[in-house]
């Protein structure tokens, strides 16, 4: 008797399994293996002192009197405790001290960070020590207006990063859905930028235009406007890494934002672009923690699957999402927007015609790309904390 064969999703800290009936055709996608680093700070140390088209951060940072280090927010995996545990470092040894440094988290349209998620991030010595606050993209006194891209969309970041003499930024390089790839200068731009960049650069136009798609960095006017962002607004440091599936630092790399970003983006290439062979009649994928604590993140692995350069699901088939999802659709004012923007939508060709004549704010375009999703497939979501708002 041939034993059925069982296989394991990401499902918020842990994994999800299951196992196909009988007699249905079944195909495992997989990351690529790449060795995880066995010793991070080691590279971390090195790559802050040799940094890539950059001046090592100590040099660079001795004639600074204010330092400010933007840093990814929960529903990231950065490992910002390595991270800004090595900057920091770097920076005490050019005579930089806690009074002179603030450690901004780059939360975007999300909710604000808890103390709880800032000691996780940080480590209790480091949020002990120093500075950290939460961006507010909505609050103009936060905010400095650094006038438009070339392409005309409004640049308005942090006013505390952009007062600084020098701005660091972490992240991590993976695939996204708008700027191919994340990293690079999108935690200053988007993380701390204005509530009008994050909505013109989210917005129907920008999401329906060809080049801003999963894996395209060039000509592609989101990450074009995500890199003259970050120039204007001054940033001239990064400190990224390639994750793998299992959240460990496989590639680590600093300095100059775009040089040491297209870097990253090779390793990165190797690890997530997968070659899918066909069309299929269903696709189960999950994103695990920190990613699927709530829909409005965990929608991800559905929708980077569906703008692929080809969609993974066939006309008329189906999306199968294991997501947890505590906190629901997300308590951000963008995730709330994206739940209210759902619930009033009737058909989704409907939603989307009406969203392309009048626009949406920040945090509604997911529910703009989850509508273009769903026009001709179906979504499901298993394991999900709150079966009755997926419904």
């Amino acid at each position: 008797m041939k034993t059925q064969a069982f296989y394991k999703v990401p499902f918020g800290k842990a994994t999800m399994e299951f196992g196909p009936q009988p007699g249905i055709s079944f195909s495992v996608a997989e990351a690529g293996g790449k060795v995880p680093l066995p010793n991070p700070a080691s590279v971390l140390s090195d790559a802050l002192r040799r940094p890539i088209g950059a001046p090592p951060l100590a040099e660079s940072a001795r004639k600074a009197k204010r330092v400010c280090i933007v840093f990814t927010d929960s529903t990231r995996a950065c490992p910002d405790r390595l991270l800004v545990s090595g900057i920091l470092g770097e920076l005490l040894e050019a005579g930089i001290h806690g009074d002179a440094i603030t450690l901004l988290c780059g939360v975007g349209m999300h909710r604000p960070s808890t103390s709880q998620e800032k000691t996780e991030k940080l480590g209790e010595d480091i949020c002990r020590k120093y500075n950290i606050v939460d961006h507010d993209a909505r609050n103009p006194a936060q905010l400095v207006f650094l006038g438009n891209t070339q392409a005309g969309i409004p640049i308005a970041v942090n006013r505390t990063a952009f007062e600084s003499d020098l701005i660091i930024a972490t992240g991590i390089v993976e695939p996204h859905q708008y700027a191919g790839y994340s990293g690079g200068g999108k935690t200053l731009a988007v993380g701390a930028g204005g509530e009008d960049f994050i909505a013109h650069t989210h917005g129907p136009s920008m999401v329906d235009h060809p080049g801003t798609r999963l894996g395209v960095i060039n000509a592609n006017p989101f990450q074009d406007a995500l890199q003259e962002a970050a120039r204007r607004a001054g940033l001239s440091f990064i400190v990224n890494v390639v994750l793998d599936s299992e959240k460990r630092v496989v590639k680590l790399a600093a300095g100059h934002p775009e040089r040491c970003f297209f870097s990253l983006v090779d390793s990165a290439r190797k690890i997530f672009e997968v070659p899918i062979p066909r069309q299929f009649d269903a696709a189960i994928a999950g994103v695990g923690h920190p990613k699927d604590v709530n829909l409005y993140q965990a929608s991800r692995a559905v929708s980077y699957l569906h703008f692929a350069p080809v969609p993974v699901v066939k006309e008329g088939g189906v999306y199968i999402l294991p997501a947890p999802a505590p906190e629901g659709a997300g308590e951000g004012l963008g995730e709330r927007r994206f739940l209210d923007t759902m619930k009033g939508a009737g058909d989704m060709a409907s939603l989307l015609a009406e969203l392309r004549v009048r626009g949406y704010p920040a945090g509604a375009q997911r529910a703009f790309v989850m509508a273009k999703v769903m026009e001709k497939r179906s979504v499901i979501v298993v394991g999900s904390k709150c079966p009755e708002l997926v419904k």
